[in-house]
C-alpha cells in the first residue's frame, strides 16, 4: 500500500489524551505526560478545544506555550493544516497568532485568513470595553479581553528546560522546525522506525523520511 501523508491527527486529541500531551510539551497540566507529544498536534488540539468547546484553560496554555517557544513551531504544518480545521472559531483564533507573528514571514499566508471571532460567548463586547484587549491579539480579528487567558509564570517550561525534557523541541533548535527535524528524533529514540512510520507520525512527505533513513544508515554503519 502507498503512503498517504496526513496533516490533522484523526481523531483530534481530547480530554485526558490531550492534557497528556500538553503536560508533554511542558505545560503545567495535573496528568501524567505523553513524553515527546507532537508539538503541533498538543497546540492544535487545545485551540480546538478552546474555540469550540470554551475550554480557556487549555487555550491559555496553548497561547502561553506560544509565546515563549513560537520559533519551535513548524509553521508550514499549521500553514497547511488549519484550513483544514472545521471549526471557523478555530481557524480564526490561529490566523489571530498568525497576525501576532506577522514579522516571521513563516505564517505569512495563515495570517492573511479573514475569519474573526470574540472569544468568549457571552459578554465579550462589555468584557473588551471593561478590560481593552489582550496586547497579543490587539491587531488582530480575534477580540480577546484582557485577562480572559491567564498567564501565570511556572505554566510553561523554559527552553532551556524543555529542551532537556522532550527531543522533539531538542531536535528543532538544532535543525530548525521541520519536519526532518521531527523525523531525526523518532529514529534515535526507535532506530528500527521505517521510513513509512517516521513521515506518518512527523506528517511529513516519505520522501523526507527516506532520505533521513539514509542518513542514519551514514552515520550509524
Amino acid at each position: 500500500m502507498g503512503f498517504s501523508r496526513t496533516l490533522l491527527p484523526d481523531p483530534m486529541p481530547t480530554g485526558d489524551e490531550l492534557d497528556a500531551m500538553l503536560a508533554g510539551i511542558g505545560c503545567a497540566v495535573a496528568a501524567t505526560p505523553l513524553r515527546d507529544a507532537n508539538i503541533e498536534d498538543a497546540l492544535l488540539g487545545a485551540v480546538v478545544s478552546g474555540m469550540e468547546e470554551d475550554d480557556l484553560r487549555r487555550l491559555g496554555l496553548a497561547v502561553q506555550w506560544i509565546t515563549l517557544h513560537a520559533r519551535a513551531i513548524n509553521a508550514d504544518r499549521l500553514v497547511r493544516a488549519v484550513p483544514l480545521l472545521p471549526g471557523e472559531r478555530s481557524r480564526a483564533c490561529w490566523a489571530a497568532i498568525a497576525r501576532w507573528h506577522k514579522t516571521d514571514r513563516r505564517w505569512k499566508r495563515l495570517a492573511g485568513r479573514r475569519e474573526s471571532a470574540d472569544l468568549l460567548r457571552v459578554g465579550n463586547p462589555f468584557q473588551m470595553q471593561r478590560r481593552g484587549p489582550d496586547p497579543r491579539f490587539a491587531d488582530t480579528a480575534l477580540r480577546v479581553p484582557a485577562g480572559a487567558l491567564r498567564e501565570r509564570p511556572g505554566d510553561i517550561l523554559e527552553p532551556t528546560v524543555l529542551a532537556k525534557w522532550h527531543s522533539g523541541y531538542r531536535h528543532r533548535i538544532m535543525l530548525g522546525p521541520s519536519y526532518r527535524a521531527d523525523m531525526w528524533a523518532i529514529a534515535e529514540r526507535e532506530p528500527e522506525a521505517s521510513a513509512s512510520a517516521l513521515a506518518r507520525r512527523s506528517y511529513g512527505s516519505f520522501a523526507t523520511a527516506w532520505q533521513v533513513r539514509q542518513d542514519l544508515a551514514v552515520l550509524s554503519p
